[in-house]
């Protein structure tokens, strides 16, 4: 059967935002006198929930009060590099191939979400755009997604997801989408493939297993 609708994932994969992602982490533990983490360290040890992330490299428990305070700082510190990020290479010619409806859900806070969509020109590309209506991040994207789809009156055999995180590939396992995971974001090509889900290098490869699937 034919997946008639794409979900896009936005950081790490339409947005080229991972240098910004390290650096605000490391913002963040700074703060609380941890360690800087590495880029290739983060793409193969980032997972959600992120304040198991967190914990692992502080070598301690972050509970949910220190979590909100981390999250806070990271979210403080990408804000300021934002303006300097621009979108993956690809995205704009990605966009194009897909024949169906496309959407876009992300982890990120909706009500910033919106207008960035405009400052880089992707305004009429989407039937759908959700991002995170919360405080604070660093959630699972699985329920997300499941009520994106409701949303859109779609079922996960409707639609295929691209991310770039093993949280993409377990949300669309929850819902019974497809995926097709990108090895350009946050996670190292490695602990991609190891989930056995297709891996694609570029967003118009991504798109072009997608149409296959």
């Amino acid at each position: 059967m034919a997946r008639t609708h794409l979900v896009w994932d936005w950081n790490g994969t339409l947005l080229d935002d991972f240098s910004l992602v390290v650096q605000a982490t490391n913002s963040a533990f700074a703060a609380v006198g941890g360690r800087d983490v590495e880029p290739d360290e983060h793409r193969r040890r980032f997972r959600r929930p992120v304040a198991e992330f967190y914990a692992e490299i502080l070598e301690r428990v972050v509970d949910e009060d220190e979590f909100g305070k981390l999250d806070r700082i990271f979210h403080e510190a990408y804000r300021m590099g934002l303006t300097t990020m621009a979108l993956a290479a690809d995205a704009k010619e990605a966009l194009t191939m897909w024949p169906g409806s496309q959407s876009l859900l992300s982890m990120w806070f909706h009500d910033e979400l919106v207008p960035a969509l405009s400052t880089y020109g992707l305004d009429g590309h989407f039937t759908r755009v959700d991002g995170l209506r919360t405080e604070v991040g660093g959630h699972l994207k699985a329920g997300h997604l499941a009520a994106h789809l409701d949303s859109l009156d779609l079922t996960g055999a409707d639609a295929v997801l691209i991310g770039d995180s093993l949280d993409d590939a377990d949300a669309a396992s929850s819902v019974g989408a497809a995926v097709v995971l990108y090895s350009g974001g946050f996670t190292d090509a490695t602990r991609l493939r190891a989930v056995g889900c297709p891996v694609a290098d570029t967003l118009v490869e991504a798109v072009g297993i997608a149409r296959d699937l």
